[in-house]
């Protein structure tokens, strides 16, 4: 029968960052995910050309660590009643809607370059 030997860290439970307890027995409360609040946030938003002659609106500068990409999408895609995706941080709405991706990323509070 093979065993892992004493003091490997697969030997060694694993213990709180922040109490130093065992996880199992750690009271500590979890961390809410950190985002930043759209006022202090600055999106930049052009066109661009694709094959096809096919316009796409792309919005980026926003981190996806500090904003929820997906639902920002969801919002864009509804004003604006396209498809899109999201491709490397970037936000990509099918269509010229460079005016209205503006006004609807300006009325929740973004600035706008």
């Amino acid at each position: 029968m093979t065993r892992l030997f004493a003091g490997t860290p697969f030997d060694i439970p694993p213990r709180c960052d922040r109490c130093g307890e065992l996880e199992n027995d750690c009271q500590c409360e979890p961390l809410p995910p950190e985002k930043v609040a759209p006022e202090k946030q600055s999106a930049k938003v052009r066109l661009d050309r694709r094959k096809h002659k096919r316009m796409v609106t792309v919005v980026w500068g926003l981190s996806a660590d500090e904003t929820d990409l997906n639902e920002l999408l969801s919002k864009l895609k509804s004003a604006c009643g396209s498809g899109g995706s999201l491709q490397d941080e970037q936000l990509e709405l099918q269509g010229d809607h460079l005016e209205k991706v503006k006004d609807q990323l300006r009325s929740l509070g973004y600035k706008v370059r």
